[in-house]
């Protein structure tokens, strides 16, 4: 074989291999139609819906919005939880918390890392809970997050993220950011969980049985972003799901300023550089245990980040027209389905109107993400820590929705 039919053949399994990440929510999205749900029997069920919430809340530098993320999970229609205030190289001298519900710690010496925050909060919890619940300082909670909640773990599963609704969508930039949580809740959320897979872990607004998260990372420390990804690759090793509830809610902080988004967008793409590899791993072990379950959540976790897939799916289509013009038409058919497979998640959610007319700012929205690839090799190092820029209250973001 010549070395043209060789670069020939490279040159199409590149475009396949880059492709099908175009094609795929749509692909799922007729798959979805047509089977349903596919929910798995409860194997093993907890008891009815009392579980005991420990609620943990990391903060690291700031404790501007701490108050308004503590007073919306005291106002939680659940009652038995207590929550974990971890304050990480924070001054809590101007904090004040209900001492019989709200457990504030101050670390001796800097943690700077989630998981770390995550585990001294569990070292200091006051009782052997049997479920704990991540929740940033930037969130607010829904009243009934713990109740629906409660509804997946009574079924048995042990691995349940909720839905991070918009906070604030005051710019352009946080209207693009939340277009992108709504497609990757559904796709990655709601759809692969009623497929038969999992949902992929987002951060935050997720909750495990103690035991299974103290399985997971208590003998891993995860530096820098992504703790979410190892962590959800530790549970679908064990071949257990992740369940979706788009009915759990918290409201989380969108990147409203351009600098925002480069330096949180460039710790998500280092982020996905580093652990992406986890997706060969669970696939192979997906045909291998003949595991829907592992074997999907794996092709998912190759996947590049958005921006990423389309700018390369663009100059595959760019030079087939040089090379295959035949080609072009086939990335062209592609891009369609995209953009038809976004559209469907934006219609099938509840989706605010500010968020479609902002939908003319995503080349604006890309190119600050090109700019943050550029910088993907010190991500770690810098800080993203959110400034708030609207009033932290349920009632104020219900009456901004209506």
């Amino acid at each position: 074989m010549s070395f043209v039919q060789v670069a020939g053949i490279v040159w199409i399994i590149f475009q396949v291999i880059i492709g099908i990440h175009l094609v795929l929510p749509l692909v799922l999205f007729v798959l979805h139609s047509i089977k349903g749900n596919r929910t798995a029997s409860p194997t093993s069920p907890l008891r009815p819906a009392d579980f005991d919430y420990a609620v943990i809340v990391t903060a690291y530098e700031q404790t501007d919005s701490l108050p308004a993320v503590v007073n919306s999970i005291l106002k939680l229609n659940y009652t038995n939880y207590l929550v974990y205030v971890v304050a990480d190289k924070c001054d809590i001298t101007g904090l004040s918390f209900d001492p019989e519900r709200v457990v504030l710690l101050r670390p001796p010496t800097v943690l700077a890392g989630n998981t770390r925050s995550h585990f001294y909060a569990i070292n200091n919890f006051r009782r052997d809970h049997d479920l704990l619940t991540i929740i940033d300082s930037d969130n607010l909670v829904q009243a009934d997050y713990l109740d629906e909640l409660n509804i997946y773990f009574s079924l048995g599963f042990k691995a349940v993220q909720g839905i991070r609704a918009a906070k604030n969508i005051d710019t352009v930039y946080a209207c693009l950011d939340a277009a992108r949580d709504i497609y990757y809740h559904y796709y990655d959320g709601k759809i692969l969980f009623n497929l038969g897979s999992s949902a992929t872990l987002a951060g935050s607004g997720m909750a495990f049985t103690t035991q299974l998260y103290k399985d997971c990372l208590g003998d891993k420390d995860v530096n820098g972003a992504g703790f979410d990804k190892v962590l959800q690759a530790a549970i679908l090793e064990k071949d257990l799901r992740i369940a979706f509830t788009g009915q759990a809610v918290v409201f989380d902080e969108k990147t409203s300023k351009p600098d925002q988004l480069v330096n949180q967008r460039s710790r998500w793409i280092n982020t996905w550089f580093r652990f992406f590899g986890y997706g060969f791993k669970l696939a192979w072990l997906g045909i291998k245990n003949f595991s829907f379950n592992q074997f999907l959540f794996g092709i998912i976790l190759l996947r590049p980040p958005l921006f990423i897939f389309i700018i390369l799916s663009g100059i595959c289509m760019l030079a087939d027209l040089l090379i295959s013009p035949l080609s072009s038409l086939i990335w062209l058919i592609a891009f369609g389905c995209f953009i038809l497979g976004f559209a469907l998640s934006l219609t099938h959610s509840k989706t605010d109107e500010r968020i479609y007319k902002s939908l003319v700012n995503i080349p604006q929205f890309i190119f600050y993400q090109v700019l943050s690839l550029l910088r993907v090799r010190n991500a770690n190092k810098r800080s993203v820590a959110t400034r708030h820029h609207v009033n932290d209250t349920i009632e104020n973001i219900k009456q901004n929705e209506d």
